[in-house]
C-alpha cells in the first residue's frame, strides 16, 4: 500500500469514524485516542511517523493558541473574588494530592506535582469549544469559562516550575527566556502589524498561527512542551485587541477553531501511539478505575459545594458547572507522557492516568445535554457559535462555506 493511500485512510478514519461513534455518546477525542492505541498494538514503532508528529504538533499548538485567545481580562476581573477563592481551593487540593503522591507512591516532589496537575487540571480548550452543546445558560458558561482559564493559568505556571526546578541554573535561564518571550511576542505582533499587514490585507490569521507555532517551538525547546508557548501567543494576541483588533477578531477565532478541529484528532491519535504496552494491563485498569472512583466525585463535589455554600447557587446550576469542568483530557495525556518518559513512572500508573482522563472526559456527554465534541458545528442547528457573532450583531451565513 502506498504511503499516500495510508495517509488518506488515516485522515478519513480520524475525521469520519469519531463522528459516527458520537451517536453512542463516545467523545470524538476518545475515539481518536483509541485508534492510536489500536495502531500501536498492530504496527508498533512504525506508527511513529514524522508526518503524524507534525500534524499532532499543529493540533495541540492550535488548540492552546485558541485557549489563549479566549482569555478576557475584564471577564476575569468581574468574578475576581470568586475566582481567587476557586484558585485557593485548587492550590490546596494540588498540595494535598501532591503530598499523597509523594508519600504513598514514593515519587519525587516534581513528579508528585505533575501527578496533581494531571488529576486536577481541566482541559480548557475543549471545554470552551463545547459549552454551547452542553445545555448551559449564559451565567453557567461564564463561570465554566472563567474557572477553566484561571485554572489553566495556574497549571501552566506550576508545570513550568516543576519541569525546570531540578537545575537552578537551567531554571534561571528558562525563566529569563520565558520573560523574553512574554515581552517579545507583543512586540513581534505589533511589528508584523506595522510592516506586514498593511501590505498583505487578510494575513492576520496566518501571522497569528505562525507566531503561535514559533512560540510553541520555543517553549518546547525550553523543556515545558508546546502548549505553554501557544497559550502565551494567544494571550498576547488577545491583550493587543485594542491596538490590533483584527488579530483576535471573531473571524480569526472562528477560523482558528476550524483549523484546530482538523488537526486536533491527529494529536489524540499520536498520543495513543505513545502509550506503552505495559500501560495496557489489568493493574492499570484497576488503578485507573480506583483513581476515577475517588478523584472524579471529589472534584465534582468540591466545586459543587464551593458554589452551593460559598456562592449560594441552586443545586442544578452548581452541578452543571461542576460536571462541565470535569474533562482533563489534554493535560492528563501530556503530563502522563512526560511522567513516563522523564520520571519513569510505572506502566500501570501511566495506564491508570489514561483511563482516568478517558472516563472523566465522557462524563459531560453522559450527564449534560449534548456529547462532548471537538467539532465546532452544532448538529441540526444553524452554523453559529457565540464567538461567531460580531460586535455589531452580524451573523455568519446559514451554512459554512464548503460544507453541507
Amino acid at each position: 500500500m502506498s504511503q499516500q493511500l495510508v495517509y488518506l485512510l488515516l485522515i478519513f478514519s480520524l475525521l469520519v469514524v469519531p463522528r459516527v461513534l458520537q451517536r453512542m455518546k463516545i467523545p470524538a477525542p476518545i475515539t481518536a485516542l483509541a485508534l492510536g492505541i489500536a495502531a500501536m498494538l498492530a504496527w508498533g514503532d512504525r506508527t511513529h511517523d514524522p508526518v503524524v508528529v507534525l500534524l499532532s504538533t499543529l493540533g495541540i499548538s492550535s488548540l492552546f493558541l485558541f485557549a489563549g485567545l479566549e482569555v478576557e481580562i475584564q471577564a476575569l476581573r468581574r468574578g475576581l473574588g470568586r475566582l481567587l477563592t476557586h484558585l485557593a481551593i485548587r492550590i490546596a487540593s494540588m498540595l494535598l494530592v501532591g503530598w499523597l503522591a509523594w508519600r504513598y507512591l514514593e515519587l519525587g516532589w516534581q513528579a508528585s506535582a505533575l501527578i496533581a496537575l494531571a488529576l486536577l487540571t481541566p482541559s480548557t480548550g475543549f471545554i470552551l469549544d463545547t459549552l454551547e452543546r452542553l445545555g448551559l445558560d449564559e451565567e453557567e458558561r461564564f463561570w465554566v469559562t472563567s474557572k477553566a482559564i484561571a485554572g489553566e493559568l495556574l497549571a501552566l505556571a506550576v508545570l513550568f516550575v516543576a519541569l525546570q526546578a531540578d537545575d537552578s541554573l537551567h531554571f534561571a535561564a528558562a525563566s529569563g527566556a520565558m520573560i523574553a518571550l512574554l515581552v517579545g511576542l507583543p512586540l513581534l505582533f505589533m511589528a508584523l502589524g506595522r510592516w506586514v499587514v498593511p501590505h498583505a490585507p487578510g494575513s492576520e490569521f496566518s501571522l497569528l498561527v505562525m507566531v503561535g507555532m514559533v512560540a510553541a517551538y520555543v517553549t518546547f525547546n525550553l523543556g515545558v512542551y508546546y502548549l505553554v508557548g501557544a497559550f502565551i501567543a494567544g494571550l498576547a494576541a488577545r491583550l493587543l485587541q485594542e491596538r490590533m483588533p483584527k488579530l483576535a477578531s471573531f473571524e480569526n477565532i472562528h477560523a482558528l477553531r476550524l483549523f484546530a478541529t482538523f488537526f486536533v484528532p491527529f494529536y489524540f491519535f499520536h498520543a495513543g501511539t505513545e502509550i506503552s504496552r505495559d500501560a495496557l494491563s489489568w493493574d492499570a485498569l484497576v488503578l485507573g478505575l480506583g483513581i476515577t472512583a475517588v478523584v472524579l466525585p471529589l472534584r465534582v463535589a468540591v466545586i459543587w459545594l464551593q458554589r452551593r455554600i460559598l456562592f449560594k447557587e441552586d443545586h442544578k446550576s452548581a452541578m452543571n458547572v461542576s460536571v462541565a469542568l470535569a474533562p482533563t483530557l489534554v493535560f492528563t495525556l501530556v503530563i502522563a507522557e512526560v511522567l513516563h518518559s522523564r520520571f519513569a513512572i510505572p506502566g500501570a500508573l501511566f495506564g491508570g492516568l489514561v483511563l482516568y482522563t478517558t472516563l472523566n472526559t465522557m462524563l459531560p456527554s453522559l450527564v449534560l445535554r449534548q456529547p462532548f465534541d471537538i467539532d465546532p458545528l452544532d448538529a441540526g442547528k444553524p452554523w453559529r457559535h457565540p464567538e461567531d457573532v460580531s460586535p455589531s450583531g452580524n451573523t455568519p451565513p446559514s451554512s459554512p462555506p464548503g460544507l453541507s
